[in-house]
């Protein structure tokens, strides 16, 4: 469903819950929305870093954001990966299925950089030809630490079943958006994904936008797309994240232009 095919004016229920970057509500019109649990996910436009140390506003964040991660869903619901997706009700917010979420970060590298580079003295730009896949705990306070499958299923996260089900989707997630960014010359370095789980299995949640990816155009660092060009900023000055912003404008019109690309065949269900 598209904008256009929605009410010109949405009213928000009680909210749910906030994060740094988005605000759910519950969906009051059983009518329009007849078909179980949904909430709004409302996209703010604060950018963050360093766990929400460094916090700033960015000029319509939210509704790059919610651009981005609409565009994304809807490319890898039709490539068969089951996600809280529903619709986009207007410019910053979007209708999904509530879901309880698990409390961990699943992490696809194809590029050793960053943090990764930090943890385990791996040289900056290697390639990796088997994904790396990691898990790390959502936890600002202990700065989302990395953790084992023992541990999140001996700390009842999530059960065996489910880590190995995150982790094929997330392998899955990255491929299709790996071809997706490699057809427009850009290599998509990383991802970070989160997942909910629903009766009928894990659904993948939350969003997948500009502060989701490392993107690298023609494989230069130095060319970046995404949130890290925020992170490594001395002062974020006015040029600065104006500049910033032009990014996540770019990168929205990108990933809409996916649906004109040959991704990948559907995922087997």
């Amino acid at each position: 469903m598209t904008v256009a095919e929605m009410k010109p004016e949405i009213q928000l229920g009680e909210r749910i819950a906030e994060g740094k970057t988005k605000v759910l509500y519950a969906v009051p019109d059983a009518e329009l929305w007849p078909d179980g649990q949904l909430v709004y996910m409302v996209h703010k436009d604060a950018i963050t870093a360093g766990d929400g140390a460094k916090r700033d506003v960015l000029v319509d964040k939210g509704e790059l954001s919610c651009r981005t991660t609409s565009a994304v869903y809807q490319l890898l619901e039709s490539l068969g990966i089951p996600t809280h997706y529903v619709a986009t009700a207007d410019a910053r917010t979007m209708v999904v299925r509530q879901v309880d979420m698990i409390p961990i970060e699943w992490v696809a590298r194809r590029i050793a950089t960053g943090s990764y580079v930090r943890r385990t003295g791996v040289i900056e730009g290697t390639r990796f030809e088997d994904l790396m896949l990691e898990m790390f705990l959502k936890d600002d306070a202990k700065h989302d630490p990395l953790i084992t499958r023992e541990e999140a299923i001996e700390n009842e996260l999530c059960t065996d079943v489910e880590v190995d089900a995150a982790l094929e989707l997330t392998a899955a997630i990255f491929a299709i958006l790996e071809r997706a960014w490699d057809a427009q010359g850009i290599q998509l370095v990383d991802l970070k994904v989160e997942f909910g789980r629903t009766p009928q299995g894990l659904l993948l949640a939350d969003v997948i936008d500009n502060d989701s990816w490392r993107l690298w155009p023609h494989g230069k660092r130095e060319l970046m797309l995404d949130k890290q060009v925020y992170r490594d900023l001395p002062e974020a000055t006015e040029s600065a994240l104006a500049g910033i912003r032009d990014r996540y404008v770019e990168v929205a019109e990108r990933v809409e232009r996916f649906y004109t690309q040959d991704v990948g065949e559907q995922v087997p269900a």
